[in-house]
């Protein structure tokens, strides 16, 4: 009898122990079932009116619907993007803030930055490549250079040419060091605060050349006030077929592009990461979104999840090479 009282409470034990552990793992999947239930925000971390601010709000649209909650785009400027990166990766993983991240904040400055704040590779989850875009070598459209061949005369020549861009470590700056190294002599780096005034010195000779988004560049291509004497790409953009690549031109690898990633902190549950993969691809291959990012030059390429980890891992490192080559460094 007692044997028997003995196995019964233990049996009772067992159900509360386990009606416990069902009431902390409820909450949990229960979150995750109702996600998202407000707002979320996406952060972009560069000023209103950037190529990834555009970007940012098209694809936060494109995903709102899709949610059926409002994506709330939130400019983070600051320290080349490292400000609204930090934010993000410090801030709560659950779903409700995530970041438009770049090839700037997750590649280039891992090696730019001494002391990076935030880890690109370990302190966020890749949710989708938003899509990649080449940098065009723009001169002034009423300038003397009208080739790259003229470039490179003129840059051999004792007093060289100025180059253009929107700071020091940007994807421009590294793309003209890059150049610098394949077509030889004198080029100097003048970086500015940001690239509207790098691309309105140049436009005016101040400057002889910068590589710029297509966004930003082809509105002053079609009026004549900028020139394109290549594309950055491995391929020619689809935004300016008529621009050849800088590749096919010198006969040297030459192949940078921007690319725009949305990431989410790295703890985020699983099943909201899911969620958020799936209502980004699909918005990305809408009949709305996609058109819109095309319009700014943007091409896709989706990737799957080992994908992008992998992509990331490998700009990471082709990145840095460019950077030590140039020099660049920011405390």
């Amino acid at each position: 009898m007692n044997e028997s009282r003995r196995l019964l409470r233990r049996r009772d034990a067992m159900i509360t122990l386990g009606a416990a552990a069902g009431s902390l793992v409820l909450p949990a999947a229960a979150h995750a079932q109702a996600y998202p239930d407000k707002p979320v925000r996406m952060v972009v971390p560069f000023g209103p009116g950037t190529t990834t601010d555009i970007i940012a709000r098209v694809v936060g649209e494109g995903m709102a619907r899709e949610l059926g909650q409002s994506i709330v785009v939130e400019n983070r400027a600051g320290a080349g993007g490292t400000v609204g990166s930090q934010q993000v990766a410090r801030g709560a993983a659950d779903g409700y803030q995530l970041l438009m991240g770049t090839v700037g904040t997750h590649a280039i400055n891992a090696t730019l930055f001494r002391n990076l704040a935030y880890d690109p590779l370990k302190d966020f989850t890749p949710l989708a490549l938003v899509g990649y875009t080449p940098t065009m070598l723009v001169v002034s459209g009423q300038g003397p250079i009208k080739t790259l061949a003229d470039l490179k005369a003129r840059a051999a020549q004792g007093q060289g040419v100025s180059f253009a861009s929107a700071g020091n470590g940007t994807s421009g700056h590294l793309a003209g060091e890059l150049l610098k190294a394949r077509l030889g002599g004198q080029m100097l780096h003048v970086p500015y605060k940001e690239g509207g005034m790098a691309m309105n010195d140049v436009m005016g000779g101040r400057a002889d050349f910068m590589f710029y988004h297509p966004a930003a560049v082809l509105p002053h291509m079609q009026a004549g006030r900028l020139r394109a004497l290549g594309a950055s790409s491995a391929q020619r953009s689809a935004a300016a077929k008529d621009v050849p690549t800088i590749a096919e031109q010198i006969g040297a690898d030459f192949d940078l592009v921007a690319w725009f990633m949305l990431y989410a902190p790295a703890a985020t549950p699983a099943p909201v990461v899911a969620r958020l993969r799936q209502v980004a691809a699909s918005a990305l291959a809408s009949a709305d979104v996609a058109p819109k990012l095309a319009a700014q030059g943007v091409e896709q390429r989706p990737l799957a999840p080992d994908a992008m980890a992998a992509f990331g891992r490998a700009e990471v490192d082709k990145w840095a090479a460019l950077v030590r080559q140039s020099g660049a460094q920011v405390d």
